[in-house]
């Protein structure tokens, strides 16, 4: 995976925490994200400007696409699956900007994995009760704990890995066409790479988040109903 230079270090009770780039990175998209959330929702009307359509529009297509693929009952979950969408989305994307993607770092990776599973496993809890939620891990069959178990400890290893190995791959793809690029002339940096930016940045960037968020949605419905 490489290592990456910390821009700062320091101890709290005897453990290091490390201030990554990438996590300067996401520092960033979070301010940006919340800056236009504040101001596509601000000052609302009965009569929707642009902007405020453009807000309407987003909250439409999220809650639509949790309908169909969680049903009524979980509309619940709209706001997380929206936050969810657009921030990981912007993260795939920064390579736009001439800037490596937080998610081609595994730790950025995994913990939003971390907080789907801890997600789902929380409302499996909420909904129906720390002693169903555990004895469900013994259905149909006693002798199918392990591999139950197995089964919701995989998911966010499967969750991260995925999302890391496309968005790693891209990575290293378009690092190795600048390099090569470069060999030649600096002139070819310019135009040739960017059907491929088209590709890996928008289109697979894209693909990835819908996959993380579907995958995240359909658990939560499937450890509801275990």
């Amino acid at each position: 995976m490489g290592a990456v230079e910390n821009f700062y270090s320091f101890n709290i009770g005897g453990l290091t925490f490390n201030i990554t780039p990438y996590l300067v990175i996401q520092w960033v998209i979070i301010i940006l994200i919340a800056l236009v959330s504040v101001w596509l929702t601000r000052s609302l009307k009965e009569i929707p400007d642009k902007k405020q359509n453009v807000a309407e529009l987003f909250v439409e297509t999220v809650t639509k696409v949790v309908s169909q693929n969680m049903g009524e009952e979980f509309l619940g979950f709209v706001p997380f699956i929206g936050a969810l969408a657009i921030y990981l989305l912007s993260m795939n994307m920064t390579g736009l900007f001439g800037v490596a993607p937080p998610t081609k770092d595994y730790t950025v990776a995994l913990s939003l994995a971390s907080i789907s599973f801890i997600v789902i496993q929380a409302y499996a809890i909420k909904r129906l009760g720390i002693i169903h939620y555990f004895t469900g891990y013994a259905k149909p069959f006693a002798f199918m704990l392990p591999l139950n178990i197995m089964e919701r400890i995989m998911l966010p290893i499967s969750l991260s890995l995925r999302l890391f190995g496309n968005m790693l791959s891209a990575t290293i793809i378009m690092d190795l066409l600048y390099e090569a690029l470069g060999h030649a002339t600096w002139i070819a940096q310019i135009g040739i790479p960017v059907p491929l930016h088209f590709y890996f940045d928008i289109f697979d960037g894209t693909i990835q988040m819908v996959i993380f968020v579907m995958l995240t949605m359909i658990n939560i419905k499937l450890t509801v109903e275990h």
